[in-house]
């Protein structure tokens, strides 16, 4: 049972951004704005691409949906209190925070681990993949790999609440755990055991990974082939891997063993490596790296393109009826609303619509009906 009287927590981290509060919203907003655009754009091309529906790409949506959970909350949070004169936290919107940020964190690793699995099948057994990675298989894996983490940090995040708190003040930008078990006042010995074994639990997740890519350069040197797939799909993870890696190294062993005396910037920097890179970087990693949704991403913009120069034209027509001439300018918004046998003006009437044909010009011929040809731009 939670017997701890704090209502309130305070976020102590911000004193050295006072003098660059404008600045730093700024940044921050662009970058989360950034993280959402990038991150859905990469979702969206892989749900409506068919050719995209494999696994990897499965595994490579899971990463980025788990990156803006994450994010949520954090990003709205950190811009209010930059903003705000007194850095606050309620107790409940607290231990909120620190379940969904740290499930984000080690889901991560549970989709890297994945994304290393399917890897190491596609190339060291590629005639067995798509029986080892079907279709339910996938789904069960991409499950688990949001099921165990949310669990785990249940029972962290359950353990820390039972806690009675003889402080507020909490040391970071956010809300984090280890700081909150620091302001106990009895033994902390359970919190951190379990702490121990969740940790342990996904850096064993890493030297799976690790024994996974040893077979994996082992096989792809034997042919052109398997190199090509190595370079193409593998290293883009690996780079994911490395920083996702690194952030949360750096989060960790300053939350449980950095000191005071480190400055208050570096130490702010530490805290939200994890938070920031990760997010931004896998789906670029991803987006410039991989073929298909290189390509792919390029046709969404080309077609975006389009559509934008398509809805500011008008569609011309150009009649012509005993030697005089008469240009009927028709907006784009009506182009819906004609079709076959639309009457027009002068006794003419329209015979076909093309709606990426942004000029249809119309001119009589000998039988008295119209012909029409298509200019394109």
């Amino acid at each position: 049972m939670n017997i701890s009287s704090v209502v309130l927590f305070t976020l102590s981290g911000f004193g050295v951004t006072v003098n660059y509060r404008v600045i730093l919203f700024s940044l921050t907003l662009l970058c989360y704005i950034l993280i959402v655009v990038v991150n859905v754009s990469l979702v969206l091309t892989i749900i409506l691409d068919q050719n995209l529906h494999e696994p990897m790409y499965a595994f490579l949506c899971s990463l980025c949906i788990n990156g803006l959970y994450g994010t949520v909350a954090f990003y709205p949070k950190f811009v209010f209190d930059l903003l705000s004169d007194i850095q606050v936290i309620s107790y409940a919107a607290c231990f909120v925070q620190v379940f969904v940020i740290y499930s984000y964190a080690t889901g991560d690793f549970s989709i890297l681990a994945l994304m290393a699995y399917d890897r190491y099948v596609a190339i060291c057994r590629p005639l067995e993949y798509h029986s080892v990675m079907s279709v339910r298989k996938t789904a069960v894996l991409i499950s688990l790999s949001w099921v165990v983490p949310l669990c785990c940090q249940v029972m962290v995040v359950s353990l820390t609440s039972t806690l009675k708190l003889c402080g507020s003040r909490i040391d970071k930008l956010y809300c984090e755990n280890w700081a909150i078990v620091k302001l106990a006042c009895g033994t902390t010995r359970a919190n951190s055991i379990v702490g121990l074994v969740v940790i342990a639990f996904y850096c064993a997740h890493v030297l799976l990974i690790a024994c996974s890519y040893v077979q994996l350069v082992m096989s792809s040197l034997s042919s052109r082939e398997g190199r090509r797939k190595f370079m193409q799909t593998c290293v883009p993870h690996l780079l994911c891997l490395l920083n996702v890696t690194a952030a949360l190294l750096f989060d960790t062993m300053y939350s449980r063993y950095g000191t005071a005396s480190m400055p208050r910037s570096l130490r702010n920097f530490m805290a939200l490596h994890f938070l920031v890179m990760p997010p931004i970087l896998n789906p670029i990693i991803y987006g410039l790296i991989l073929t298909k949704i290189r390509k792919r991403v390029g046709a969404l913009l080309s077609l975006g393109e389009w559509v934008a120069r398509s809805a500011k034209l008008e569609l011309k027509l150009e009649l012509r009826q005993d030697g005089t001439q008469m240009l009927e300018q028709v907006p784009s918004s009506l182009w819906a609303n004609l079709h076959s046998g639309t009457p027009l003006s002068n006794g003419w009437v329209f015979q076909k619509v093309y709606r990426w044909a942004p000029v249809d010009v119309l001119s009589p011929v000998s039988d008295g009906s119209s012909s029409a040809r298509h200019l394109y731009p």
